[in-house]
């Protein structure tokens, strides 16, 4: 059976993930030398992982998932392209 409701356990699941990543992004190197480019990264990550605890905090979970996403996809994105020299394939699409 697919599950396809979004819970409060599942954003809190999410929300420690995506914390998670921000964090360690935060603290790695960057293997491109683009200083520039991974602030501009991590502010737009910081922006929806803000807009998520928004939504959250309104109960509005479905906008607080999709702003999840695309603070993670950011995380992914900067980790794909080398802005964040991160090896965790828990956390990133990278390895």
């Amino acid at each position: 059976m697919m599950e396809n409701t979004i819970t409060e356990k599942k954003l809190k699941k999410y929300f420690e993930i995506t914390g998670e990543a921000i964090r360690e992004a935060e603290k790695s190197g960057n293997r491109l030398g683009m200083k520039e480019a991974r602030d501009d990264f991590l502010d737009m990550i910081k922006r929806y992982y803000a807009d998520a605890r928004f939504f959250y905090d309104k109960e509005d979970f479905v906008n607080a998932f999709a702003a999840l996403n695309y603070a993670h996809g950011w995380l992914d994105a900067g980790a794909r392209i080398g802005l964040f020299d991160v090896h965790n394939s828990r956390l990133f699409t990278v390895d």
